[in-house]
């Protein structure tokens, strides 16, 4: 028997329908007592974990030209009193807040970036 090359696999696979080509991947792993999914599932797992954090931390890194209004949303997150957003608004990197969806995170950075603050989101 002569001996297929990759090419040839290859460019047979191109001919294919996609019903074809998922009927052959089941013959193969039913051939072989292995299974193509299990891999896949392997490797996508930690990099979705890496490329999606569930919670982050998002920081005042400079509070800009405007500081008063950097000032008054300051409070307006966090809650805290005048002068103690006042002191952490001119301590800069100051932690806004922690451990909070990504999806907040982003709407805190647009209205600090807004207001002329530059923020960090990690």
């Amino acid at each position: 028997m002569a001996k297929v090359t990759k090419e040839q696999i290859i460019e047979t696979l191109k001919e294919m329908t996609l019903l074809e080509i998922s009927d052959l991947v089941k013959e193969i792993e039913t051939a072989f007592g292995v299974s193509a999914a299990a891999p896949v599932a392997a490797a996508a797992g930690p990099a979705a974990a890496e490329a999606a954090p569930t919670s982050v931390t998002v920081t005042l890194t400079d509070a800009g030209a405007s500081k008063v209004a950097v000032i008054k949303l300051f409070r307006e997150v966090t809650g805290l009193g005048l002068m103690e957003a006042k002191g952490a608004v001119e301590k800069t990197p100051a932690t806004i807040k922690e451990n909070i969806k990504p999806e907040e995170a982003e709407e805190l950075k647009k209205k600090f970036e807004a207001a002329g603050a530059k923020v960090k989101v990690a």
